[in-house]
């Protein structure tokens, strides 16, 4: 996507070939300093069948009332309909049978996919309780097994309403705060690197998980517009990098990311406007995603993000507003904002030259403070959440961001 300007010298071409050397070398430099440093992390994804791939197999196999079930992929209205079609019986013993399945299709009934869900994760957790006693287990895979089986656990702690899971190696999950099927404005936070089933929450650092940062949203939300109704999904439903190395460096996750997150609005219930919240490699995900989203989608704010695979806005091709912000001290500025031979994600969205909003980030801290309670940066997403972007703070650098808005 970066382009070099055409020079009238003999030389055009040589210019031209260093700069892309330039790139790329800045690029390999700050990757290795990366992985070097510590940032790069390692991912293991369990040995054993796919556990989900099974699921389905039985679901595609499967009936209820001698009528075969619709295919999994089929449009969130198709499978309303089927849903719809069946006794309150059928839907439940179609839940106890098929969790794994039901719990992540999109346009069956949002309760019926938090009971499938409750019932996915108590197989997964009985499955990983097994896992612990086996003989040949290393003490490494002992404690692999016990921190999937308490995350599981606490995945099942009293009314948590989980709306996708797969325990499929690393794990995907996403979880709702607040009544998705009453809620007038639904917010999605979409968050980056090394996200998985493991670092969904966390204990300490709460506000850099995706958990943690849906319930922080959640409350500023209802904070900044008590009267509106609204929900929040932290959504870790797709496949993120292991730490920032090369997967992290490209697009390739990000754009099955955007089919799944996609899939997710097409399938929200309701008519409510969505706002995307999107942080780190969140934001290339939102970024490819937002070229061809539903016009649900009215907002798109980015944090620390490395680009959103775009020079500017209007190559995203959306009616909604683009927002992004930058703490002074987020590390993410060290990265080379640029695209050269599929390495790096374009401009930087806190440029001038972007084209964004730019909002104001005081009282985060580094790359993963933007949702922390009392933030300005945390009021800026809540006002943009509830449907008053105008009562946002604008960056020093770009006052009257949203001078243009009601």
């Amino acid at each position: 996507m970066t382009s070099f300007p055409e020079l009238g010298s003999p030389s055009a071409p040589w210019t031209t070939t260093a700069a892309v050397w330039r790139a790329l070398l800045a690029l390999a430099v700050v990757f290795v300093m990366l992985a070097t440093t510590g940032w790069t992390a390692v991912r293991s994804h369990r040995a054993g069948g796919d556990v989900r791939t099974a699921a389905l197999s039985a679901w595609l196999h499967g009936s209820i009332a001698g009528h075969p079930l619709p295919r999994p992929d089929a449009a969130p209205d198709t499978l309303a309909r089927f849903f719809g079609s069946l006794t309150g019986a059928q839907r439940d013993r179609l839940a106890d049978h098929y969790p794994l399945v039901v719990g992540n299709l999109d346009g069956a009934p949002l309760t019926l996919r938090y009971r499938a869900n409750r019932e996915a994760l108590d197989q997964a957790r009985k499955v990983e309780k097994h896992r612990m006693r086996e003989s040949d287990l290393t003490p490494s895979g002992r404690r692999d097994a016990e921190r999937r089986m308490h995350r599981f656990e606490s995945l099942m702690d009293g009314e948590r309403q989980i709306l996708a899971f797969d325990p499929t190696g690393a794990g995907r999950v996403a979880e709702v705060t607040g009544d998705l099927d009453r809620a007038e404005r639904v917010s999605v936070v979409v968050p980056g690197v090394d996200t998985n089933v493991l670092t969904f929450e966390k204990t300490q650092r709460a506000y850099t998980a995706p958990v943690g940062m849906a319930r922080s949203l959640y409350a500023a939300e209802r904070k900044a517009s008590p009267g509106t109704r609204t929900a929040v999904i932290a959504w870790a439903d797709y496949t993120s990098p292991a730490g920032v190395g090369m997967d992290a460096a490209t697009g390739k996750l990000a754009t099955e990311g955007a089919l799944r997150l996609r899939a997710l609005v097409r399938a929200l219930p309701g008519s409510a406007p969505v706002s995307l919240f999107c942080h780190s490699y969140g934001s290339v995900v939102c970024g490819v995603a937002v070229r061809d989203m539903s016009p649900r989608v009215t907002d798109v704010a980015v944090a620390g993000s490395p680009g959103m695979r775009a020079d500017h806005v209007s190559e995203l091709r959306t009616s909604a507003r683009i927002w992004a912000m930058r703490d002074p001290d987020d590390w993410i500025q060290g990265v080379p904002h640029l695209e050269v031979g599929g390495l790096g994600h374009g401009a930087d969205p806190v440029s001038a030259g972007f084209g964004a909003r730019l909002l104001s980030s005081r009282g985060a801290e580094g790359h993963a403070g933007y949702f922390e309670p009392g933030t300005t940066s945390l009021a800026n997403f809540a006002g943009i959440g509830v449907g008053l972007p105008s009562a946002v703070s604008c960056a020093k650098a770009a006052s009257g961001c949203a001078d243009d808005l009601a």
